[in-house]
């Protein structure tokens, strides 16, 4: 959904000013953007774990209350959360090429 890509961009404006502070004693942008793609794919390989949690869940109760024996496949296990994984990185790479912009003295004034 759009929402959950705007997220990781919301969080570099709302943060412009720590960003500017580390900025200023000496991260490189590509410490800052790292830390921004690794922030929004944590978050993406968690949304991977709990929703195959869920799914996984789901199925077997609605297995189980319909008196089948559930189907679940091994590989989705492991692929559902590397997906997550997958699109949180990707979600974060534009917000962590804007974070590698901010300039320190402006985001510490608070502009």
């Amino acid at each position: 959904p759009p929402v959950r890509a705007l997220r990781p961009l919301v969080a570099v404006m709302e943060r412009s000013a720590e960003i500017g502070l580390r900025r200023a004693l000496g991260a490189t942008g590509r410490h800052i953007a790292a830390h921004v793609v690794a922030e929004s794919a944590s978050l993406g390989i968690l949304g991977g774990v709990l929703g195959t949690a869920l799914g996984l869940t789901a199925v077997i109760a609605i297995a189980l209350l319909r008196g089948w024996s559930p189907v679940i496949e091994p590989a989705l296990l492991l692929w559902a959360p590397l997906l997550g994984l997958a699109t949180g990185a990707a979600a974060g790479l534009y917000p962590a090429r804007k974070a590698t912009r901010i300039e320190p003295t402006e985001a510490l004034r608070g502009r």
